[in-house]
């Protein structure tokens, strides 16, 4: 178990924000489209460096995109040929925290048409999603992407954050996640919980107030008395 201090900030959270990618998701949503798309081994490549922070997310991210040029079509096709599938627990876990009281938040450095659906299947509003929006051109090809959200760009989770605590006044409020971008957003995260139960990142697990590799680790602390 973690710091008793942790643990009572788990289980008083107002707001809970969880990255989705290898967290939410068993999946990378960018590296499953890169490799609809035939170019797989240099967008993981990317990828991987951007989560273990040897790679400023923005510069990853636009890289990745100029590389996989993701049209309507292609989204489409690849979201009908592989669902966007919740990990292990993630239901559960969001239904305990809800009854507990807390708001629920994904976000996520990858892009809505994949986030979405998730988020739905989880019952979380479109409001508390925040995620990548693409452009398109009118014939639906790739046409960039909206470089000022916040989750474009580097501490980009940091800054969601912290406009939901100046703007709701949560807290504790936590952070969940894989990566170093989500390692990042402590503070304004009052604990950040490192989740292992897809991948194991030796800075997250070193840095992190609480590391677990099984979200039923989560729920029983929630269910303790």
């Amino acid at each position: 178990m973690p710091d008793p201090a942790v643990l009572e900030g788990w289980r008083s959270a107002q707001a809970v924000c969880f990255d989705v990618d290898s967290t939410v998701s068993p999946e990378e949503g960018i590296d499953v489209l890169a490799g609809f798309a035939g170019v797989a081994p240099q967008v993981a490549e990317l990828t991987r460096r951007a989560m273990e922070g040897g790679m400023p997310f923005h510069e990853a991210l636009h890289a990745r995109l100029a590389i996989i040029r993701p049209s309507l079509n292609l989204i489409s096709g690849c979201l009908a040929a592989h669902p966007p599938r919740l990990n292990v627990g993630i239901s559960q876990l969001v239904s305990c925290l809800r009854a507990n009281g807390a708001q629920v938040y994904l976000v996520s450095g990858g892009f809505e048409p994949m986030i979405l659906p998730l988020a739905k299947a989880l019952g979380v509003p479109a409001s508390h999603v925040f995620a990548n929006r693409l452009h398109f051109t009118p014939e639906g090809e790739y046409a960039g992407f909206d470089s000022q959200r916040p989750t474009a760009q580097a501490g980009g989770k940091g800054a969601v954050l912290f406009r939901l605590k100046r703007q709701f006044g949560y807290h504790p409020l936590i952070m969940v996640g894989d990566g170093a971008t989500d390692l990042e957003a402590k503070p304004p995260a009052d604990v950040f919980i490192g989740y292992g139960g897809i991948v194991v990142r030796e800075k997250v697990k070193a840095q992190a107030d609480w590391f677990v590799t099984d979200f039923g680790e989560l729920i029983a602390a929630l269910e303790d008395p």
